[in-house]
């Protein structure tokens, strides 16, 4: 089974596609694909479907949903293995055991697996210093992503919460593989994706700090400067927080290199380790 989380919810079998349409037993399927190969509770399920207070007829109904997912499945083992002949049955794919539901992803592929595993090769590589390598494997894993996780999807208590684990762990991402470029001297090219990012995430301070990095190292002193400004006045306006002094000190740095001073160095806790706000 090929699992696909990190854009649109696509879910295959023998290439086969087996997402439903309808809302609920998509959620349903959403939430045993973010943890294939891990019990389900029915608990669980119930709270994503319907809150805190399921109605009387959760049960049943999540039952009629779980017969709707194997019947989609059923149907992509009889197109992926010749009308039928196939040794397995729905059954064996999305599995009920005691106290929940388990779905087999087997040795199928999940863009979620790829993505942790590409990432951790790229925070390795980083911390062993190899910087071109921890750019080139975090790219990759950055490209995983389609759009939002579960764009596509309703998503309950247990979807939201994990969605935006999702969304942390590819900022941090992010956060390394820009880090990477810089220390490769590759501010100029990452001049306009940070101003896309920084006006996307306007209160987070790592971001702001390897913009302002990149403007300083790109000869345009007085914009990394108005750029701290504009951070500060945020966090100040929106959540009464000073800037952190890791980005305190990076806006000293600027400022007193003067116009033609060298940059501070992209090893400094300033230039990409900082902590992200808001």
């Amino acid at each position: 089974m090929d699992i696909g989380i990190l854009g649109s919810l696509a879910v295959t079998e023998g290439g086969v596609s087996v997402t439903p349409t309808a809302p609920k037993p998509r959620q349903v399927l959403a939430l045993l694909a973010l943890h294939a190969d891990q019990v389900v509770t029915v608990g669980m399920l119930a709270e994503e479907l319907w809150g805190a207070v399921p109605p009387r007829s959760a049960r049943p109904t999540l039952q009629t949903y779980i017969l709707q997912l194997r019947e989609h499945i059923a149907c992509a083992l009889r197109q992926g293995e010749g009308g039928g002949q196939g040794q397995r049955c729905a059954k064996e794919v999305l599995l009920t055991v005691p106290g929940g539901y388990l779905l087999k992803g087997g040795l199928g592929t999940s863009d979620l697996r790829d993505f942790e595993r590409l990432a951790g090769l790229g925070y390795r590589a980083m911390d062993a210093g190899d910087y071109a390598g921890a750019a080139a494997r975090l790219s990759e894993a950055l490209e995983l992503w389609t759009g939002p996780a579960l764009a596509d999807v309703h998503a309950g208590v247990h979807l939201e919460t994990e969605i935006r684990r999702l969304e942390e762990s590819r900022l941090c991402a992010l956060d390394q593989r820009i880090e990477a470029d810089l220390r490769l001297g590759r501010h100029r090219e990452l001049l306009a994706e940070l101003t896309v990012l920084v006006s996307r995430y306007p209160t987070h301070e790592s971001l702001c700090g390897q913009y302002m990095l990149a403007l300083h190292r790109s000869g345009r002193r007085g914009e990394a400067l108005n750029a701290y400004r504009q951070l500060r006045a945020r966090l100040v306006r929106s959540l009464g927080l000073e800037p952190s002094a890791a980005l305190a000190k990076l806006q000293r740095s600027v400022l007193m290199s003067g116009p033609a001073g060298a940059p501070p160095p992209a090893g400094t806790p300033a230039a990409g380790r900082l902590a992200p706000v808001g």
